[in-house]
C-alpha cells in the first residue's frame, strides 16, 4: 500500500505530495526528493498517510532519501552562489541601463540553474544580460518577471499589524481584493491606511468579508428612515459587529439604537385609500 507525505521547499511555500516509499518520516525531517527540475531539498510537513489514488491525477514523484551532511553543505554553496549571482546581475543591469528591479535569485539544489526574479513596468530586452550571466556562471539562466504582490511574498516583511506579512507566512494564493471590502467593513478609504507593503490593498481585508456580509443581513441601510422605540429617524451609521445603528432624529439629535429596538413598519388600516387609489379617483 502506497503512502504519501506533504513536503514544502519554502517555509511559506505550497505543500506538494510525494510518494514516501519505504521511508519512515516524521514532521520536520529534511529530505531529498525528485522534482521536474531535478533533485530538490524539502521539509516534511505532514505524517505519512495512505495514498488516495482516486484524488491523485498525476504520477507522484518519490522521496529519494533523507538529507545528510553533504546535502546541507551543498545548500550553503547554493546560497553563496545566489548571493554572487545577485551582485553580478545588479552590476550588469546598471551597466546596460535596464529598467528592471532585481530582488531575488534562486539556485536549484544541483546548482544547474539560476533563476532571477525581477519586477518591471513593461517588457525588458534582457538578451544581452542573459549572455553575460551565462558567460560568468556557465549554467542555465532563467529571468522571471513577477508582480509586485509576488515580490512582497518572496522578500517578506513586517505589516502594519506588527506581524510578518500574511503572504510570506501562510497564504498559499492571492484572493481578489476590492475597495468595496474596506467600505463594507467601515474602514478608512485612505489608500495609505488599507494598503500593504506591496502598495496593493491588504489581503486581510478579505478575512472578515463573509462575516460582515452575514451580520449585515436584516440591518437597515444607511439613509433609510426607520421607526424605533425612541422615535423615528434616518439611519446615518451601522455597527454590524455590535448589532446597533446610529439614528438621526427629526430634531437633528443622534441616538445609538439596538436592532431589537427597531419597530416593524406600521401597517395601513383596512379600507384606508392608498396614493394610487387617490390618484385614480382624481382622474375619474
Amino acid at each position: 500500500m502506497r503512502k504519501t507525505v506533504e513536503i514544502k521547499f519554502k517555509p511559506d511555500g505550497k505543500a506538494y505530495v510525494f510518494d514516501c516509499g519505504a521511508f519512515v518520516l516524521e514532521v520536520g525531517d529534511t529530505v531529498i526528493v525528485e522534482t521536474e527540475q531535478g533533485f530538490g531539498m524539502g521539509v516534511v510537513c505532514s505524517l505519512p498517510a495512505t495514498a488516495n489514488m482516486e484524488r491523485i491525477k498525476t504520477p507522484l514523484k518519490k522521496v529519494h532519501r533523507k538529507a545528510v551532511e553533504k546535502d546541507f553543505a551543498q545548500l550553503e554553496e547554493n546560497r553563496s552562489l545566489e548571493a554572487k549571482g545577485f551582485d553580478f546581475c545588479q552590476e550588469q543591469i546598471s551597466a546596460l541601463n535596464l529598467e528592471m528591479n532585481l530582488f531575488s535569485v534562486e539556485c536549484t539544489f544541483d546548482s544547474r540553474k539560476l533563476t532571477f526574479f525581477y519586477t518591471a513596468d513593461g517588457r525588458v530586452d534582457f538578451r544581452e544580460l542573459v549572455k553575460r550571466l551565462v558567460k560568468e556562471f556557465r549554467i542555465k539562466i532563467e529571468m522571471r518577471q513577477v508582480g509586485i504582490r509576488n515580490q512582497a511574498k518572496i522578500t517578506g516583511g513586517i505589516g502594519r499589524c506588527g506581524r510578518e506579512i500574511c503572504c510570506a507566512s501562510f497564504l498559499q494564493k492571492f484572493d481578489p481584493i476590492s475597495i468595496r471590502m474596506a467600505k463594507n467593513q467601515g474602514l478608512s478609504l485612505n489608500p495609505t491606511k488599507i494598503s500593504g507593503l506591496c502598495g496593493r490593498l491588504m489581503c486581510c481585508l478579505a478575512y472578515e468579508e463573509a462575516s460582515y456580509n452575514k451580520l449585515k443581513k436584516g440591518m437597515p441601510e444607511t439613509g433609510r428612515r426607520v421607526n424605533t422605540t425612541v422615535g423615528e429617524g434616518k439611519v446615518v451609521e451601522i455597527n454590524p459587529v455590535g448589532g446597533r445603528i446610529v439614528l438621526q432624529k427629526n430634531d437633528g439629535t443622534r441616538v445609538d439604537v439596538a436592532l431589537a429596538d427597531i419597530l416593524p413598519p406600521a401597517e395601513k388600516p383596512a379600507g384606508e385609500p392608498t396614493k394610487e387609489s387617490n390618484g385614480q379617483a382624481a382622474e375619474e
